[in-house]
């Protein structure tokens, strides 16, 4: 079946994340169009595709024992120049979603894997482009502020475009709900309906 790219995050909800992917993209970073506002779980993994039904069932499993928590961003901070990154700082929810990367990375589950840099949950908006457009995006939203409550995960898969979508939604305390596949005829859409009834038998812990 190959392999394919998949990635676990928190969605950042409207309307601050489409806000926040059209600030994103005026500042000139072009991936911005394909890729959804979140708070990464796991970073972009590629997996055999047959894989997936193991990997929806842990998921699952992650997301039926955990519990809502509440999100607040407020602010900038950058990974320069370490890294080419500007983003919205989490200044509450920073330890529920630190927790739920390490259930979800679990070293004994289908998802484990080393991490370039330490764990640090942020919101990306601005990522590779110019050192002004960097420093715009920083002062642009240094007053940013948002609110919520997180109240579930989703596993998202990279189209061959480049752009990211969500092939199911992970919500906390239940069973996973069906998300729009990642692309017509994908080998991730073929492997579906067994992933699904995967994810449902294994969507409680004892």
């Amino acid at each position: 079946m190959g392999t394919v790219t998949l990635g676990v995050s928190i969605a950042v909800p409207e309307p601050y994340g489409s806000r926040l992917q059209q600030l994103r993209a005026g500042f000139g970073d072009a991936a911005a169009h394909g890729i959804p506002t979140h708070v990464t779980l796991v970073p972009p993994t590629e997996v055999e595709a047959d894989r997936l039904p193991e990997i929806r069932a842990h998921l699952a499993e992650v997301a039926a024992a955990f519990g809502p928590f509440g999100m607040r961003l407020e602010g900038t901070g950058t990974f320069r120049p370490v890294s080419p990154v500007v983003f919205v700082q989490i200044v509450e929810g920073g330890t529920g979603c630190t927790r739920l990367q390490s259930l979800v990375r679990d070293p004994d589950g289908p998802l484990s894997r080393e991490l370039a840099f330490p764990y640090h949950p942020h919101v990306t908006v601005a990522h590779g482009i110019s050192e002004e457009a960097m420093d715009l995006a920083f002062d642009t939203l240094a007053d940013y502020e948002a609110q919520w409550t997180c109240t579930g995960f989703a596993l998202y898969e990279q189209g061959s475009d480049g752009v990211w979508r969500k092939l199911r939604e992970y919500p906390f305390g239940t069973s996973p709900i069906a998300g729009v596949p990642a692309q017509s005829g994908s080998r991730v859409d073929e492997a579906a309906p067994a992933a699904g009834a995967a994810g449902d038998s294994g969507s409680r812990r004892s």
